[in-house]
C-alpha cells in the first residue's frame, strides 16, 4: 500500500510539473465577495482566498460599495461618518488570513468598501524615482508599470497577487537586511488616506502624509483601523540584475548560520527542512546589468494546477493523516522537495528552461511570482493551488518574527523537538519547508521592532475543525516557543489566533499608534471587534471552548479544550516546559497529570 503511494506521488510530482510547464490556463480565483443577489451589493457575506477565517466564522456585510475614483470612495466614507456606519476594506483577492477584513455589525448595518477598481498607477516620475498609485493596484501592477520606465521596487513579498493597499497594512515584506530592508512600508514617500470627519469637513477628509509627518509611521502598518487608503507613493530604484544560486547543506550549524548569512547576501533566505536535517541557502545578489542572464521566477508553487492533480493529493494527505501514516508523509515530502530541487523550484535560465545556477535576471523578473493569477477563464481544468472552490490545499500558517539575538537558541529549540520525534516536521515539508525571510527593523509603529527572521510555517488543516492532525503538539509547540518563549512578532495577516494574544505589549509605540487611531477615526467606524481585540482594546482573541486549542483559538489548560475521545490530552510541551499542547496519548500516558 505504502509503495503504491509511493508510485502515486512520484507521478503526480512528474505530472504537476509537465502540466506548469505547458502552462494551461487557470481557473480565475473567487471573488471574496459573494452577495445574495448579483444584481444588488446588499445582503452579502466576504471571506479570504482560502476560504475560512482561523475560526471558520463567516462575515455578514449589509453593503458593498465598489468606488472607481478617490472621490467616490471619500463620499462612500462621508456616508459611513455621517451614519456611524462600521466599515471595512475588501482588497481583489483577499489573502489575508485573520479577519482584519470583517466589519462588525451594528443593528445589522455595515459596510464594506472593496479596492478591485481603485487599481490604476496614476504617476512615474524618472527623476524623482517615485511611483503612484491606486490602493487596489497589485504588487505584479507595481513591478510590471515600473519596470516599463526603468525602474524596480528594490524589494516585497514573493507572491505578486497582494494589493499595495493591504500587503503594506500588513506588514508584508521580502527577505533582506542591507538598505531599507525588505518591507514594502519602509519604501513609502506618500500616502493619501480618507479618514472620518467632522460635520464641518463634510465628515470626511483626504488626509495626505508624508515621511515629514510623524503620523506617516501610524499610517505605514495601520491594519486598515484608520481610514482607507487611496494612494500609494512608493520611491523606487533604477532597474537592476540579481544573480540567484540555491546552495543545499546540512542543518547542524543552521542556527550559527542563519544569523550571519542575512547580513552578506542582499536577498538571502533560508529554506529548511528540519526532517530531512537538510538547509537550502538562497545566495541572492546584485549584479553588474552587463552580466548576461535573462531569468525568470516562475515558482511552481504558484502556478496553475491541475484540479484533478489537487484533489488527489489532498485525498492522499488526508489518508495520511487518518491513518498517522507519519513515514508516508515523510517520503511524500522528501519526493516533494526532489522535484522542486530538480526543477530549480521554478527559475529558469532564459525564460523557458533551468539549466543550473547561477540564475541571473533583472529585477523585476526575478523578485515575485504568481503566474495562476494570470488567465481569466473559469474552465476548472486548473487553478491555484489554494483555491478553496476545489479540493485543494487546506492549511494553517504559522508566521513569526524572531528577533536576530534570539534566532539561535529558536533553531537549536525546533532542533530538539525533531530529535525526539524525527519525522514530526516531514508535515511542513509537504508544502516546502520552513521559509526563513530576513526582515530589517522599521519604525513603523507596528512594524518589526528589530532586525529579525521571519519563520513561515505551513501544514495541513482539518476541514473538520474537531479533528486533530498529526504531531499536533509539535507544531502547537513551535508557535508558543516563537510567540511567547522568544517574544516572536506575529505576521499581522497570517497566524491563528493565539499567535496574537497580548501582542501590543511588544510593540515600544503602541500606544502612540492607539493616539493616532483615536485622532483619525474617534467615532472607531474602521474598528471591529477582532482589531479591539488584538489592539488591547477588548477581551483577548482567545475563544475557550471545547476543541479550541486544535484550531489555534485558545491554549488549552483542560482536556477537553483538545480532543480526549480522540487521544489527544492537554500537556506540557517537551522542550517549551511552559507550553501546553494538544498531545496524543495512549490509555496509560493518558493518566497523567498535567
Amino acid at each position: 500500500m505504502l509503495q503504491s503511494a509511493t508510485n502515486l506521488i512520484s507521478c503526480i510530482g512528474l505530472s504537476s510539473l509537465l502540466l506548469s510547464f505547458f502552462g494551461v490556463n487557470s481557473t480565475s480565483p473567487d471573488d471574496p465577495i459573494h452577495c445574495l443577489s448579483s444584481k444588488t451589493s446588499s445582503h452579502c457575506t466576504v471571506t479570504n482566498s482560502y476560504g475560512d477565517f482561523p475560526d471558520r466564522s463567516i462575515c455578514e456585510v449589509s453593503n458593498v460599495v465598489y468606488p472607481k475614483t478617490e472621490q467616490e470612495l471619500l463620499s462612500f466614507v462621508s456616508m459611513a461618518s455621517m451614519n456611524k456606519t462600521k466599515v471595512k476594506v475588501s482588497t481583489r483577492y483577499s489573502h489575508s488570513i485573520p479577519k482584519l477584513v470583517c466589519p462588525d455589525s451594528q443593528k445589522g448595518n455595515n459596510m464594506l468598501i472593496s479596492t478591485l477598481y481603485l487599481n490604476r498607477t496614476l504617476a512615474i516620475n524618472a527623476s524623482t524615482m517615485t511611483m503612484t498609485v491606486e490602493s487596489g493596484a497589485t504588487l505584479k501592477d507595481v513591478i510590471e508599470d515600473s519596470a516599463k520606465f526603468g525602474m524596480a521596487l528594490p524589494n516585497g513579498p514573493y507572491w505578486w497577487g497582494l494589493t499595495i493597499g493591504g500587503l503594506i497594512s500588513t506588514g508584508a515584506h521580502g527577505s533582506g537586511l542591507w538598505g531599507v530592508g525588505s518591507s514594502v512600508h519602509d519604501y513609502i514617500e506618500q500616502l493619501r488616506i480618507i479618514t472620518p470627519a467632522g460635520r464641518n469637513e463634510g465628515y470626511a477628509k483626504i488626509r495626505i502624509i508624508d515621511n515629514s509627518d510623524p503620523h506617516i509611521n501610524a499610517a505605514k502598518v495601520s491594519l486598515g483601523v484608520l481610514g482607507v487608503i487611496s494612494q500609494v507613493t512608493l520611491r523606487l530604484e533604477p532597474m537592476f540584475k540579481r544573480s540567484i544560486t540555491m546552495f543545499q547543506s546540512n542543518d547542524s550549524d543552521l542556527a550559527e548560520q542563519a544569523v550571519s548569512f542575512g547580513k552578506e547576501h542582499e536577498f538571502a533566505d533560508i529554506t529548511w527542512y528540519p526532517s530531512q536535517r537538510k538547509a537550502v541557502y538562497r545566495i541572492d545578489d546584485r549584479v553588474s546589468s552587463n552580466v548576461s542572464g535573462n531569468g525568470l521566477n516562475n515558482f511552481i508553487g504558484f502556478r496553475s494546477t491541475p484540479t484533478l492533480l489537487m484533489a488527489i493529493i489532498r485525498s492522499l494527505e488526508e489518508s495520511q493523516e487518518s491513518t498517522g501514516d507519519a513515514n508516508g508523509k515523510c517520503i511524500t515530502a522528501k519526493m516533494t522537495t526532489s522535484i522542486l530541487k530538480n526543477a530549480g523550484l521554478g527559475f529558469t535560465n532564459d525564460g523557458k528552461t533551468f539549466k543550473g545556477y547561477p540564475v541571473i535576471g533583472f529585477q523585476n523578473r526575478l523578485q515575485a511570482s504568481g503566474s495562476c493569477l494570470d488567465s481569466p477563464h473559469d474552465n476548472q481544468i486548473t487553478a491555484c493551488p489554494w483555491d478553496h472552490r476545489l479540493k485543494s490545499q487546506y492549511f494553517h500558517q504559522t508566521t513569526i518574527s524572531i528577533a536576530l539575538p534570539n534566532v539561535k537558541n529558536f533553531i537549536e529549540d525546533i532542533q530538539k523537538l525533531r530529535d525526539i520525534e524525527p519525522q514530526c516536521f516531514c508535515n511542513a515539508e509537504l508544502y516546502n519547508g520552513i521559509l526563513m525571510r530576513y526582515v530589517k527593523a522599521s519604525n513603523a509603529y507596528l512594524g518589526k521592532q528589530e532586525d529579525a527572521i521571519d519563520f513561515d510555517i505551513t501544514y495541513y488543516r482539518s476541514k473538520n475543525p474537531n479533528k486533530p492532525r498529526l504531531h499536533e503538539d509539535v507544531f502547537e509547540e513551535v508557535e508558543q516557543l516563537g510567540i511567547f518563549k522568544y517574544g516572536g512578532i506575529p505576521h499581522w495577516g497570517k497566524n491563528r489566533n493565539v499567535a496574537f494574544e497580548g501582542v501590543m505589549r511588544k510593540f515600544a509605540k503602541a500606544g502612540e499608534f492607539l493616539k493616532v487611531k483615536d485622532m483619525y477615526d474617534p467615532f472607531g467606524i474602521f474598528s471591529s471587534e477582532w482589531t479591539d481585540q488584538i489592539l488591547g482594546l477588548g477581551d483577548g482573541v482567545s475563544i475557550v471552548k471545547a476543541g479550541c486549542a486544535l484550531e489555534g483559538l485558545c491554549l488549552c489548560s483542560d482536556d477537553l479544550h483538545c480532543a480526549p475521545e480522540k487521544g489527544y490530552f492537554c500537556r506540557p510541551g517537551r522542550v517549551y516546559k511552559d507550553a501546553r499542547v494538544c498531545r496524543h496519548l495512549n490509555k496509560s500516558d493518558s493518566q497523567s497529570l498535567i
